[in-house]
């Protein structure tokens, strides 16, 4: 084994999906928490190679008590330069422990289905990058002032950003498998109906055409994001 990864999901029947099955692949174990249903998160990340805060329904500006401590607890992977990955729900939650703020689109567009994606010129110097990628999000976040843009949209602009070495956030869901988008999109007629937001049959649509680029995007992705784990382990 190459270490324990931290993930952290938010529903009961949540899961890592793609993400967690290549961090499988690279001989990582996925050390599964739960916060909102009281599983406590470490003190330190002495025992983890990196962590991975993933999505969920609820806001990041709502009040529950786990929402909070679950925002400042991120500082600890931060303060360790532990690698940090957040993904959607997780990068917003990041964003708020930066001091940045999280709001829904001035013009009440949603991103819900294969949406494009630009990298900036630093994105660009890192990796390629797929054209259009998988949203299901009714809020963004701003810029924070000392992280890097590296990929933007036209409708939430911070489409994935780096902070410092080893945190990353991505506003977009590179790990959704297709059992993961059969379970998302059954029963959500009305969230289709929201702006920006594409039905069942335009999202499957998408996948056929755009998730071959993002699955080759997610195994380069996640090897620069391993790469301070992987120093650490080598010292």
């Amino acid at each position: 084994m190459t270490g324990k990864i931290l993930i952290v999901l938010h529903q009961e029947h949540s899961s890592p999906g793609r993400i967690g099955r290549f961090l499988i692949e690279r001989g990582y174990e996925l050390d599964i928490r739960r916060p909102r249903f009281d599983d406590p998160l470490p003190e330190t990340m002495r025992d983890h190679a990196g962590a991975v805060i993933f999505g969920g329904p609820m806001s990041v500006n709502d009040q529950e008590a786990w929402i909070r401590r679950e925002i400042d607890w991120i500082g600890v992977p931060l303060n360790e330069n532990k690698p940090f990955l957040g993904v959607c729900l997780g990068a917003q939650m990041l964003t708020r422990h930066l001091g940045g703020r999280v709001s829904r689109h001035e013009g009440g567009q949603v991103e819900i289905g294969y949406w494009p994606i630009e990298p900036t010129a630093e994105g660009r110097s890192l990796m390629s990058w797929p054209s259009h990628v998988y949203h299901w999000h009714n809020e963004g976040s701003e810029h924070v002032r000392g992280t890097r843009l590296l990929a933007t949209g036209s409708t939430f602009a911070n489409q994935a950003f780096a902070c410092g070495r080893a945190a990353y956030g991505l506003q977009f869901h590179p790990e959704v498998t297709y059992l993961m988008m059969n379970r998302w999109t059954t029963g959500s007629e009305e969230s289709f109906k929201l702006p920006g937001a594409q039905d069942r049959e335009q999202q499957f649509s998408g996948r056929w055409q755009y998730d071959p680029g993002m699955q080759q995007w997610l195994h380069g992705f996640l090897d620069l994001w391993l790469m301070p784990a992987m120093a650490m382990a080598a010292e």
